[in-house]
């Protein structure tokens, strides 16, 4: 065990052995178990499993946690369903790549260690190639390459997120518009089984993973954001439950669940760009993700520039005068349905 583990398991009283065999990428007890009940398991990059049975036909599923390192709350609950799993082996109905993303960063205690990860998976990435980020994201663009080329048409990505601040939706996601429309309706569906409250129809990439696996490998993708980010074992689970219990149903082919409440769907309107140093948003950090702001009111300056809510209504989502110059600083969407 490494010295950076023990010292988050000694912080946080003590985290459960599942918990801390995925904080510390060791899958070495559950990646024995699958490879009893007969399937093939591998692990292709530092933090990443591969289980699948080939030959089947079976779904591919992708699940990732952990890209942002201080969001913690999805590690525990991938933790404690991929150890009850492992122990049921012969339940898993899908080929499952399981990927922890910011190793480091999780160890640190820290939401990265150069530079946001979830912007690494572009083909160009200028003043971010030399973070030690860029390096982790080529592993896992390797490894989620060799997953799905290998795969059936049948292809998920779930990739499990918190948020840094409030929101009016407490747990919400963003699907990429250019998935197949049959697939988006069944993401959809199973976003409404996992209680998600609001959908995001976002036409471009930012960089993100679950972008770069719906525009290079036709997976059904989504980034979900699932409330707060928490100190590592410390959590309150049960705010997890609803998605814990819809992504169990997913990886063990167990028949759809009715959908609580049909999620809010929006789309984005524009893409908030932080072009300078001069950039201020026009609102502090305690606003909410979902806040509604009128027609024309200035959402952010940067130099000579304003940006100003176009629609009669904007919403605005994830933002962060924080990130570097040429990246997103927030998103504005407007209803859709």
């Amino acid at each position: 065990m490494t010295q950076e583990v023990r010292q988050v398991g000694q912080g946080a009283g003590g985290l459960p052995p599942a918990v801390q065999a995925l904080a510390q990428v060791d899958f070495s007890g559950v990646a024995q178990l699958f490879a009893n009940a007969g399937f093939t398991v591998g692990l292709p990059a530092p933090g990443m499993l591969q289980v699948v049975k080939p030959g089947d036909g079976r779904a591919s599923v992708a699940v990732s946690v952990g890209v942002h390192g201080d969001e913690t709350g999805p590690i525990e609950v991938l933790a404690h369903l991929l150890d009850a799993l492992s122990r049921d082996a012969a339940k898993l109905a899908v080929d499952l790549l399981v990927c922890v993303g910011n190793v480091d960063a999780i160890r640190a205690g820290k939401r990265f260690i150069d530079a946001d990860l979830n912007r690494m998976f572009r083909p160009v990435r200028g003043s971010l190639a030399q973070a030690a980020e860029s390096a982790r994201a080529d592993e896992m663009i390797a490894a989620t390459k060799g997953f799905f080329e290998a795969a059936g048409p049948v292809r998920w990505h779930l990739d499990l997120h918190t948020a840094i601040r409030p929101s009016v939706y407490p747990t919400f996601a963003i699907v990429p518009d250019l998935v197949a429309d049959d697939a988006k309706a069944q993401l959809i569906a199973w976003l409404g089984q996992a209680a998600i409250g609001a959908i995001i129809m976002n036409p471009q990439s930012a960089g993100t993973y679950s972008y770069y696996s719906a525009e290079h490998f036709g997976a059904a993708a989504s980034t979900v954001e699932l409330g707060r980010v928490g100190t590592l074992g410390q959590n309150d689970l049960s705010l997890f439950d609803d998605v814990s219990r819809a992504l169990d149903g997913l990886l063990r082919g167990l028949p759809a669940q009715p959908v609580k409440a049909p999620p809010h769907v929006f789309k984005v309107a524009q893409e908030i760009i932080k072009h300078s140093d001069e950039f201020r948003m026009a609102f502090d950090r305690s606003t909410q993700n979902f806040t509604s702001l009128p027609q024309h009111a200035v959402i952010a300056s940067d130099g000579d520039h304003v940006y100003t809510v176009q629609h009669a209504e904007e919403l605005v989502v994830f933002p962060n005068p924080d990130v570097r110059v040429g990246l997103r600083a927030g998103l504005m969407v407007v209803r859709s349905s």
